[in-house]
């Protein structure tokens, strides 16, 4: 059984890479860029070489679903590259090839605002996928850098899942038919992300959970029984959204980049600044074993275990990480 975790931010560090180890987790989808553009993240590849370089027994760099593979053979854990925002190609639809050959394998269309591509979900109005984005989205589809919608709101991301010629992914949210936070998704979203092949990632960052972080392992593997009800149990998976021993000043930079003088305090008032305590069964990598066990609690086969810890996103890899056809 490959493990995956398809979003992670975390103050990155020999202990957490350990964690993983220590977790078996075979591969993270990690994110590398916010707000920033295209020369700042390659400056940030290059701090996560710097990485490679130093812990070679413990990282490597992934760019296939073959590497996930690779990675538990060998006991390392794949690290594939990921933008929450499509800052890091500006304006320039030319460089969506260039973040895919340095490592990129996931974008968002949007973080929480408008962008040049589409609307995010703290606008007050949504309008949908732009003339630009029609086309970075063929251009992504074409070089195997897939859609994320995490941020997105409602209805470009139903346009995203309608323009994309490739199935795309919401890498981490909840649905929000369990808590109705801003960023958790509707059962229309849900629906027709599955009927297009396309996959979600559950996110345990409290702000999206049931009773935040005192939401419980059962509540938690309760909503996804329910969601593989609706999408199938070959359309989810994890997309933790860790964001281990962050400074909250951090937090800032995610929700405020360069676009605003003032604080953003993101899901309703300044109570949410600063990362929010993890839920007391998920502090960090080394518990997704607790996952397993509960989904196990709810029914789930074997099988379907395996599925949603790791193997529906590694089928998803295979598919989408290459040209198209």
């Amino acid at each position: 059984m490959h493990r995956i975790d398809c979003l992670q931010y975390c103050n990155w560090s020999e202990k957490i890479f350990r964690q993983m180890r220590e977790g078996g987790v075979d591969a993270v989808h990690v994110t590398i860029a916010y707000h920033e553009m295209f020369r700042e993240t390659v400056t940030n590849i290059e701090q996560w070489n710097r990485w490679f370089e130093t812990f070679p027994d413990l990282i490597f760099q992934g760019r296939t679903g073959d590497d996930v593979r690779r990675a538990r053979r060998e006991g390392r854990t794949a690290i594939f590259f990921g933008f929450q925002n499509p800052s890091p190609i500006e304006d320039d639809i030319g460089l969506v090839e260039i973040c895919h050959m340095l490592g990129a394998r996931f974008m968002q269309l949007t973080y929480n605002n408008q962008s040049l591509l589409a609307t995010g979900c703290y606008e007050a109005e949504d309008t949908g996928i732009t003339r630009m984005g029609r086309a970075v989205i063929a251009e992504m589809n074409r070089v195997g850098l897939v859609v994320d919608m995490s941020h997105s709101a409602e209805r470009s991301t139903l346009d995203a899942i309608e323009v994309s010629s490739r199935p795309i992914a919401i890498t981490h949210a909840n649905p929000s038919f369990w808590h109705p936070a801003r960023r958790n998704k509707s059962d229309d979203v849900l629906k027709a992300l599955a009927e297009s092949g396309g996959m979600l990632g559950f996110s345990l960052y409290p702000h999206h959970l049931k009773d935040g972080s005192q939401c419980t392992l059962e509540s938690f593997c309760e909503m996804i029984a329910r969601t593989a009800e609706m999408m199938g149990v070959n359309h989810i998976g994890i997309g933790s959204d860790l964001c281990q021993d962050q400074p909250d000043s951090v937090v800032e930079w995610m929700r405020v980049g360069r676009w605003t003088k003032d604080i953003d305090y993101g899901e309703g008032s300044a109570a949410n600044a600063g990362f929010p305590p993890m839920p007391s069964w998920f502090e960090d990598n080394r518990h997704f074993d607790a996952i397993a066990a509960g989904l196990r609690q709810q029914g789930f086969s074997d099988t379907d275990v395996a599925g949603i810890m790791g193997e529906n996103w590694l089928s998803f890899y295979d598919a989408s990480f290459g040209p198209s056809a």
